[in-house]
């Protein structure tokens, strides 16, 4: 069985250490990967500080050439790249191919970013002094990306360091870093300087440690669950560490009486059964107002049983496994607790019988509000459902959840609209949409969903410093 191999200053290594990557569809292992000791870390670290000064100089527009040629030479091989992402994280071949092509689009974007890094002439108010604001790349980064979007959120804070004059090393998932050995050989393959970008697989409380305490590494970018966040932010204390982080969230749907069904069902739909449920920004809480309430679930329900279930590289699947055999039995407990608090199951609400981490897509309808699927993340493909009656009671059933990372609301009362853009809690809110990120906007969450933003031109200032200069003449 192959061993993969880590990237480290311009070099495929493959070490003595290794650990089994497993295919969700049928439990087993199909491969293994090299994983990085600690002394390894820290030289890649002190490589990375060395390989700094160089990549900085580049301009931006330079430093945009290489992004563009990465984001190339994964489109090159877009479809061996998402059988792979496949066969780790176990979501339909076609959303493997969605989540290659937002990949692309990023490094395509902050490729041409890097040039707007833009500072500003203060106006002066002393006599014989000048001010300017300028911006200067943060220096070593630490980004440690997920499992269920292996590929696009670690390049989401890959690409704008890189772009802002950063250099970075990656953590993958161990579940899922077989995507980003071939987002290493892209950057190979594109001739990016040896150390601008590294590879480093393996246990997660050694690289976290070493990102925290080594001097050198300015900066982490996390994401992940809240609860590896806050181990982060006692971490990071010591050195008043920097750092991003995009945490867990328990998003709520608000259907409103004067919705367009359809699309109000179809919205949710994408929100909730997208990546198998598996997404920080999931429809996790489905309010629907009483009068449309009985239309609504009838016609998820008719969806949802629609939806095929299977193995990701199977035609047409939809649904594919969950990532583990955890999260298959969190998954179960939720439907049981929310059955026992008084919840209906009107479809699915068991594992599928055959091998692998599978569970059919459930519909729960009228669940309390006490119930564990209202107030913690499912990351499955359960739909629970609760109606309401009245606007503000929706907007507090929202904003009572202690996260606030995505939020959506289909209306087609515009006055509405701006009441809900104004008082939901959340760091984004999608209004008549299931599927709100895109490239060129900001993404992140409020409260205990996280730090800072991702994407859009946030995105870059958030690997750059902010220094004021003031100059007499």
């Amino acid at each position: 069985m192959k061993i993969h191999p880590l990237y480290l200053n311009g070099e495929f290594v493959t070490t003595d250490q290794h650990f089994s990557v497993r295919n969700p569809a049928t439990a087993e292992v199909f491969a293994e990967m090299s994983a990085v000791d600690r002394p390894r870390l820290k030289r890649a670290i002190q490589d990375a500080h060395a390989a700094f000064a160089g990549w900085r100089a580049l301009t931006a527009k330079a430093r945009g050439e290489f992004l563009h040629k990465i984001a190339n030479e994964l489109e090159r091989r877009r479809d061996e790249i998402a059988r792979t992402m496949t066969l780790e994280a176990g979501k339909p071949l076609a959303q493997s191919l969605g989540e290659l092509a937002m990949t692309v689009d990023h490094l395509h974007w902050f490729a041409e970013e890097a040039r707007r890094g833009y500072g500003r002439v203060i106006p002066h108010q002393t006599d014989g002094k000048r001010n300017l604001v300028v911006k200067t790349p943060i220096g070593v980064v630490g980004a440690i990306g997920p499992w269920n979007f292996p590929l696009v959120l670690g390049v989401r804070k890959v690409a704008p360091a890189l772009a802002a004059g950063c250099t970075a090393i990656l953590k993958p998932a161990s579940a899922t870093p077989l995507c980003n050995v071939a987002f290493a050989e892209a950057c190979h393959a594109a001739g990016l300087p040896k150390g601008v970008f590294q590879l480093a697989a393996g246990s997660a409380g050694e690289i976290a440690a070493e990102f925290l305490e080594n001097p050198l590494l300015r900066k982490i970018s996390f994401t992940g669950s809240t609860e590896v966040g806050r181990s982060l932010i006692a971490g990071a204390a010591a050195q008043i560490k920097p750092l991003s982080l995009e945490l867990g969230g328990l998003n709520p749907v608000l259907v409103f009486d004067d919705a367009d069904l359809e699309k109000a069902v179809d919205g949710a739909m994408v929100a909730k059964f997208r990546n198998t449920g598996q997404s920080c920004i999931a429809a996790n809480r489905i309010y629907v107002q009483r009068g449309l309430y009985d239309l609504f679930v009838r016609r998820l329900v008719e969806k949802t049983k629609a939806l095929k279930v299977g193995d990701g590289l199977e035609p047409d699947v939809q649904v594919g496994p969950l990532i583990d055999e955890k999260a298959v039995q969190k998954a179960l407990e939720h439907i049981a607790d929310a059955v026992q608090h008084g919840a209906r199951v009107l479809c699915g609400g068991k594992r599928l019988d055959r091998p692998g981490w599978f569970l059919e897509a459930t519909v729960l309808a009228d669940v309390p509000k006490e119930s564990l699927c209202l107030r913690e993340e499912t990351f499955a493909p359960v739909a629970a459902v609760r109606p309401f009656e009245t606007e503000a009671e929706a907007i507090e059933a929202a904003n009572e959840a202690p996260f606030g990372l995505a939020a959506y609301a289909f209306t087609s009362d515009l006055s509405r609209a701006f009441r809900l853009m104004e008082q939901v809690e959340t760091g984004m809110l999608a209004i008549n949409d299931g599927l709100p990120t895109t490239t060129n906007a900001p993404f992140g969450g409020v409260k205990q969903s996280g730090w800072g933003r991702e994407l859009g031109s946030e995105g870059l200032d958030a690997f750059l410093e902010t220094k004021h200069v003031s100059i007499g003449i």
